[in-house]
Order: C-alpha cells, then sequence, then structure tokens
C-alpha cells in the first residue's frame, strides 16, 4: 500500500468520479488485513504512548466524506488500542449561538490537541466550504459584514476561506501539531446499500436520518465542492489523502498505515530523567524492598 498514490497534490486538478472507490488489494484476504491492521494498531498504540509522555507535540486527524462514509467506523478500529487518555474526537455539527458570536475558526481552534494528544475531527472546519458551499444560505446565519444576502457570496469569498483554513492549519503546524486529513471516497452506490441497510436493520436505525435522503439528491454538488476544497487546501505540511472507502477494512488499514507513518516521522521518545532524579529513583528502589 502506497500512501503517496492518494495523496492529494497541492493545487492539481482531478475529478472524483474518476478515482476508484475500493482499495483493489487483491492480494490481500480479510484475514491478513486484519492481521496488519492489528500489528499496526499495535504500533500506533506504543508510538502514542511515547508521544503522550513526551508531551511536546501533537497530531490532528481530520475525518471528512459523504453521510455513511465510515467516518465513525474509522476511529473505532483504528484508535482501538490506543489510550484514551491521550485521545480526543470532537465532531462538528450545526454551530451554537455562541459559536456564531465568533469567526468559523473559533470553533475549532479551541479544540486544537494539547502536547501530547491525538485528536480527531469527526468532520470539522471544513464543512465551511462544504455543506456552507452546497448551501449557502447557512453562511448568512455568521452575520458577516457586507454578506447581507446569498448573492454576495462571491467566489473569493470561497478562495478567501481557503487560504484562512491554510493559515489556520499553518499555524498550529508551526505550534507543534502535525495535521492530517483524510477524506473517504464513497461511491453513490455503496451509500446507497448502506443506507438501506440502516433502515432494513432495526439496531441501526439511529445511525439514519431523513436528511441523508435529502443530502444525497445533492450528490454532483458535493463531490463539485470537496474537489476544490481537497485542491485548494491540500499542502506540504497539511496533505488530504483520499481513502478508497467502498470496502470498510481496506480503507481502515490504508488510514491506519498513514498515521502510522506519521508518528514514525514524528519520532516522539520517552523524556529523560536528570541524575539527580536518577539517584532518588535509586534510593526509592531500596527504600522499597526494605519494606
Amino acid at each position: 500500500m502506497n500512501s503517496n498514490k492518494c495523496k492529494v497534490q497541492p493545487g492539481k486538478d482531478f475529478k472524483l468520479s474518476e478515482i476508484d472507490t475500493r482499495a483493489g488489494i487483491k492480494q490481500l484476504d480479510e484475514k491478513d488485513i486484519k492481521e496488519n491492521l492489528l500489528r499496526d494498531i499495535e504500533e500506533i498504540s506504543r508510538l502514542q504512548y511515547k508521544l503522550y509522555a513526551e508531551n511536546r507535540q501533537s497530531l490532528l486527524i481530520v475525518l471528512q466524506g459523504m453521510d455513511s462514509s465510515g467516518k465513525d467506523g474509522t476511529i473505532k478500529h483504528i484508535m482501538s488500542g490506543v489510550n484514551p487518555q491521550g485521545v480526543q474526537v470532537y465532531s462538528f455539527k450545526h454551530p451554537s449561538a455562541l459559536e456564531l458570536e465568533h469567526d468559523f475558526l473559533w470553533r475549532h481552534a479551541i479544540k486544537l490537541p494539547g502536547h501530547g494528544q491525538i485528536t480527531i475531527f469527526n468532520r470539522s472546519h471544513y464543512e465551511n466550504v462544504l455543506i456552507s458551499k452546497v448551501h449557502p444560505e447557512i453562511v448568512l446565519a455568521e452575520r458577516l459584514p457586507g454578506i447581507d444576502s446569498i448573492d454576495k457570496i462571491s467566489k473569493d469569498f470561497w478562495h478567501n476561506r481557503y487560504r484562512q483554513i491554510n493559515d489556520f492549519e499553518k499555524n498550529a503546524v508551526q505550534g507543534g501539531t502535525q495535521i492530517l486529513k483524510f477524506f473517504l471516497h464513497l461511491s453513490k452506490q455503496e451509500q446507497r446499500s448502506r443506507f438501506l441497510d440502516r433502515i432494513e436493520n432495526k439496531e441501526k436505525h439511529w445511525k439514519f436520518s431523513s436528511n441523508d435522503i435529502t443530502e444525497r439528491k445533492f450528490w454532483k454538488e458535493y463531490q463539485h465542492v470537496y474537489e476544490q476544497a481537497l485542491k485548494h487546501t491540500s499542502t506540504k505540511i497539511a496533505p488530504w489523502f483520499i481513502i478508497p472507502a467502498d470496502d470498510k477494512l481496506p480503507a481502515h488499514l490504508l488510514a491506519g498505515k498513514i498515521i502510522l507513518e506519521k508518528l514514525k516521522k514524528m519520532n516522539p521518545s520517552l523524556p529523560p530523567v536528570d541524575k539527580k532524579e536518577e539517584e532518588l529513583m535509586k534510593q526509592a528502589k531500596e527504600d522499597l524492598k526494605k519494606q
């Protein structure tokens, strides 16, 4: 699995319709994929332990995708072996009244990971150039100067938002937070299948919303806004990866390998113990043995 093949090159035009939604890992069966994923999870857990102890760096993982693309499942499977003390997951939905009193990045900035932490944004600041672009009336709720009607929202407005997001992520990286961004690339046919499964299975009814069907009608519009967002905000320091999401296990394996690669590059290490503390530890050891 070569992660570079699914990395979005900055500024490069592409069509999601021309990118496969299936990973096509023919040489691995389900058992092999599970065993590989388990090994990667164990290694991710080991490095996360060091990251938490080191308390100097952090990692932000952004998950975006169409409804039912597998964002929750990706979190569940990849982070299953990680110490929950060092991981936070945030899902950003419609902004609250308080959040609307600030700029669109405020509520995301205050949720960035602290030193030693891994934070996952399950939907993220990108909703402001995705659903807000498909439904521009959402922007009006922000009460921005000069934007009092939809016809005032120009192309320059969206390009400015892309720039603001890039600056936001650049500042985060400069502060010690590495960033990985995953777009879970689902086919319209597979989404249909998953929606039907949620409707027909009572235990999955809670996952389904009639609004999902409403948004499905805007499939082409969403594909276009995703193409534009990924093109304009995939950068060298905060790249986007397009993960084929029709097959869940291969998607988890690929995302897990990319996370593992990033943690290896971050190379967290356990904090050193100074000589004075070493002597105190030796003395404590002797005292404990005598008890």
